[in-house]
């Protein structure tokens, strides 16, 4: 790749995980009135009606790794579990009532913090307990975030009695002196053990979690990661790029300077080296960052058209509506996001006053909409068209201008109404999607909001 290439378009982007992204939610344009409204809507309408997804954010861990973003609480107290098992239940009855029918569950996904904090006992009250309001769907799929060292045999029976068949591991490196940098340290023995044992049980989707632009990361390092976990052959793997967040995770990105960490240019060369490490054991690159086996789910959404991308990452389903309960939790009903306060405390006092927990939030307006469908279009399958009219909006001129470089880069073919990303532009799909984001493009932050592109 070249370094030219790398300079231009190493910027702050976001990962679209949605659109608009959450800098760019329009508090006028939200109420709490307004999001039971969308939530109504996406349930009551479409193919799938009743068919739904829940996130349940469980935030504890007993220690800060850091490397991590996410919206975590420090604990070795177990005594917090059932307490928040039991505001999480309480959440979940507060939306089962304003819904017109028993929802039909078509996706659960446990992620954290770390659920394993959880005792298998109380991972099952919690499951049972969502259950009490509601079916699974046909084809239903559950999953959860598993740290290696803490998943024990109980938790992986537990959860798989539950329903559960899909487990993605947290390894992010094997070299002893990036997990010393990031304080997340576990032998490869661990992580073998644990991985054998979900397939034991009867897990049917394991994953590995990596990341590269680690502090002290070298090629080597990754190259040696890479033998590991294809070692194991996951069926699934996520090479993630670190993203360095200061300014979101407060002092959780600590132990390291920012000099410790990879150049650009040298954050690239380790995600092309792990790219081509796995391409030749087999895996697909089947989105940004994701690889599959060619028996695994997502490779075959990936193929048939089918994968979609929320708040959860890459996934088989798409539901109208996905309910994110539990602190910082984000829901999605398509017409609007709504995030949920971050405080345990706060979300304890709301929902035990019968309180939707919610924090913010945001309903797209029609403009919105189209552009969500571009950006999920080019995310989970490097294209998109606007052949049809329901897919014309009147910033399309404003957004070809924007990839005038891009094409001239050859990162982008444009021709007959539709964009094609080239395999030459598939790592800077986020610069691309940048394109159509026409909130940051008219409002561009005065301070750095998302982490680095490459």
């Amino acid at each position: 790749m070249k370094d030219s290439l790398i300079r231009k378009y190493d910027v702050a982007g976001p990962r679209y995980t949605s659109y608009p992204t959450v800098p760019y939610w329009d508090p006028d344009s939200f109420s709490s009135r307004h999001w039971i409204s969308s939530v109504r809507s996406a349930f009551s309408g479409g193919d799938f009606s009743r068919e739904i997804s829940l996130y349940i954010h469980l935030p504890f861990c007993e220690s800060l790794c850091t490397f991590c973003a996410c919206h975590k609480r420090i604990t070795k107290r177990h005594e917090v579990e059932i307490p928040y098992i039991e505001s999480v239940l309480k959440e979940w009855k507060l939306y089962v009532e304003m819904l017109s029918h028993v929802p039909r569950i078509k996706e659960i996904h446990l992620g954290g913090g770390t659920p394993t904090f959880f005792a298998p006992e109380h991972l099952k009250m919690l499951i049972d307990g969502i259950l009490k309001y509601a079916e699974r769907a046909v084809n239903y799929e559950f999953g959860f975030e598993g740290h290696p060292n803490n998943t024990t045999e109980d938790h992986l029976k537990t959860l798989y009695g539950l329903g559960f068949r899909r487990v993605s591991f947290g390894i992010q490196d094997y070299a002893p002196h990036v997990q010393r940098a990031i304080h997340r340290v576990q032998p490869f023995e661990k992580v073998r053990e644990v991985t054998d044992a979900a397939w034991i049980t009867g897990f049917t989707s394991v994953s590995h979690d990596l990341v590269f632009g680690l502090p002290f990361q070298t090629a080597e390092d990754v190259e040696n990661t890479m033998q590991y976990t294809t070692a194991l052959k996951p069926d699934r793997i996520a090479l993630y790029s670190y993203a360095h967040v200061p300014w979101i995770s407060g002092n959780g990105q600590r132990g390291f300077r920012e000099e410790d960490l990879p150049s650009g240019k040298e954050k690239r060369l380790l995600y092309e080296t792990g790219k081509k490490l796995l391409h030749k054991a087999g895996y697909t690159e089947i989105g940004m960052d994701h690889f599959a086996l060619a028996s695994d789910p997502l490779f075959r959404a990936s193929e048939n058209g089918t994968l979609h991308r929320n708040f959860m990452g890459y996934t088989t389903s798409n539901t109208p509506l996905l309910i994110g309960l539990g602190v910082s939790a984000i829901s999605d009903s398509w017409y609007g996001f709504a995030q949920n306060v971050k405080s345990t405390e706060e979300y304890h006092a709301l929902v035990n006053n019968n309180i939707l927990p919610i924090h913010k939030g945001h309903i797209l307006n029609d403009e919105d909409l189209i552009i969500r469908r571009h950006i999920l279009n080019l995310m989970c399958g490097f294209y998109t068209s606007w052949k049809n009219p329901d897919m014309w909006f009147t910033g399309i001129p404003e957004v070809l201008h924007m990839l005038k470089e891009p094409r001239q880069d050859g990162l982008v073919e444009i021709r007959d109404n539709e964009i094609r990303v080239t395999p030459a532009g598939k790592p800077f799909v986020r610069n691309i999607c940048m394109a159509f984001d026409l909130r940051l493009q008219r409002k561009k932050p005065e301070t750095r909001l998302f982490s680095s592109t490459v």
